[in-house]
């Protein structure tokens, strides 16, 4: 059983600033692709940002140059940096990880996901 717990959502004005925070537990043998997802009521869930084991990054267009994605492998934990926020960052930020568990003698691989952190900015 893995665990993802996500944390550092708010309210905030625009132009200002929030980190989030996602730590996976459990019987993690590895982690892939760590990241982070968001849904704004009535839309679709998109990508924000991505990050590999290699630390190559992906970022949704809507964010480039502004949000920055990081990861601490020691502690499974993937943050968030987001500068000079807009109202249309509202959403639920959900993190999600790429993970590889120790099942019994075995290992399996699959994708699981927080439950998710409000973040709304304010005009």
């Amino acid at each position: 059983q893995v665990q993802l717990v996500e944390s550092g959502g708010g309210l905030v004005q625009a132009g200002g600033s929030l980190r989030l925070s996602c730590a996976a537990s459990g019987n993690i043998f590895s982690i892939n692709v760590m990241g982070w997802y968001r849904q704004a009521p009535g839309k679709q869930r998109e990508l924000v940002a991505r990050i590999t084991t290699g630390l190559s990054t992906n970022y949704g267009d809507s964010v480039k140059g502004r949000f920055a994605i990081s990861r601490d492998y020691a502690k499974n934990t993937v943050y968030l940096q987001m500068n000079s926020l807009k109202p249309e960052d509202t959403a639920v930020y959900y993190c999600h990880a790429d993970v590889v568990a120790e099942v019994g003698a075995g290992r399996t691989r699959n994708n699981y996901w927080g439950q998710g952190t409000q973040v709304t900015v304010s005009a």
